[in-house]
Order: structure tokens, then sequence, then C-alpha cells
């Protein structure tokens, strides 16, 4: 018990870190000021109150099971993630870190976690999800406008491009003859940029 203690001073005050003990009687034996303060909603103290009260509850079924992890394979920490009131009628997430401990006849006396808040982090990975899946939405648009590009739109092109040269070779005369190069022109010209457009695209 002695190292727990060491390990409750170091964290005693830490912003970042909480740390808690749960008894075999599933109340908490030991909180620090920091998961105290974040958690305690009666403005009292969390100290000999039921580990539920700050949980969502339907994460304490997880706690039981790590916690039976925990008294399986003692010296073995044992990860779990864990939604805590956050005093405004949502939740924040925390990751904890559990070790049994035992008592001077080394009976099981219950429960030691380190945790801290990862509420930031989840909704971070969650929004560049959401990013991640949007670009490879815009990327399957931008293949099939690109596979439109490369063969749909440039069959009938090639086929304009054919019938002006068809044209141009024939005897036509004054303002056809102007008309069928400005349609030449601008048919190489539009062929051009959906090539250009293409070869971007890939």
């Amino acid at each position: 018990m002695e190292h727990y203690r060491q390990i409750n001073e170091f964290l005693a005050d830490s912003s970042f870190f909480y740390s808690i003990a749960i008894g075999m009687d599933s109340k908490y034996a030991y909180v620090s000021t920091n998961y105290n303060r974040n958690f305690d909603q009666s403005n009292d103290s969390l100290l000999g109150k039921d580990f539920s009260v700050t949980l969502n509850p339907e994460d304490i079924a997880i706690c039981a099971e790590v916690g039976m992890q925990c008294f399986q394979s003692p010296g073995i920490l044992f990860p779990a993630t864990l939604r805590k009131h956050d005093g405004k009628g949502g939740f924040v997430i925390t990751q904890w870190e559990m070790k049994s401990y035992f008592d001077e006849q080394d009976q099981p006396a219950g429960i030691f976690c380190i945790g801290y808040n990862i509420t930031e982090y989840v909704d971070t990975r969650s929004r560049l999800a959401d990013a991640t899946t949007e670009i490879a939405v815009k990327n399957e648009k931008l293949n099939d406008i690109s596979f439109m590009q490369s063969h749909v739109i440039r069959k009938p092109l090639a086929n304009i491009m054919g019938l002006a040269d068809i044209l141009e070779s024939m005897n036509v005369q004054g303002n056809q003859k102007n008309i069928n190069k400005m349609m030449i022109s601008s048919a190489k010209e539009l062929d051009m940029v959906i090539r250009n457009i293409s070869a971007t695209a890939d």
C-alpha cells in the first residue's frame, strides 16, 4: 500500500491526471483533488460515496468487468474508457488504467485507478474520421467526373472533330468554311481542356 500512497501524494494536485481508489464495498476510498473538483456534483467530497455516482450508468458494467480482471491477474494494469458526468447534463470521456491492491494480510482491498480526460482527443478523432470520409466521397466523385470526361464526353467530341474534318475536305465556300474552321478550333480547345482536367485528376 505504501507505493500507492506515494503515487497519490505525487498526483494529489495534478491538473491533468485523476487518481482514485475504490474499496471492496464499491465506495471511494481515495479521490485526488482534481478528480473531486471535476466530478463531485454535491460540492462536498466523493470520498465514501459509491463509485457509480460519477459514471454513465451504461459504463458500470465495464468497471465490474475490468475490476474482475484486476483481481484475476494481480500486478497487471488494465485499461478502461469511461464516461463521467460533467455536471451540465452531459459526459466527458476519460481513459483509465486500473490495478488491484491488497491489505497486509494479502486479502483483496480494492482497485487503484489513474485516469485523465480524453474528450478533446475523441472529438478531434471523430472530426478527423468525418473529414476523411468526406474527402473519400469527394475523391470518388472526382474519379467519376474524370471517367466521364475521359470516356463519355470525349467520344462525341471526337465524332464532332471527325465530322468537321470531313466538312473541311468537302468543297465548301465562304462563310461555311470559316464556321467549320472555328468549330474545329473550338473542338480542339475543348479536347485539350478535358485532357488537362483528366491529367490533374490522375
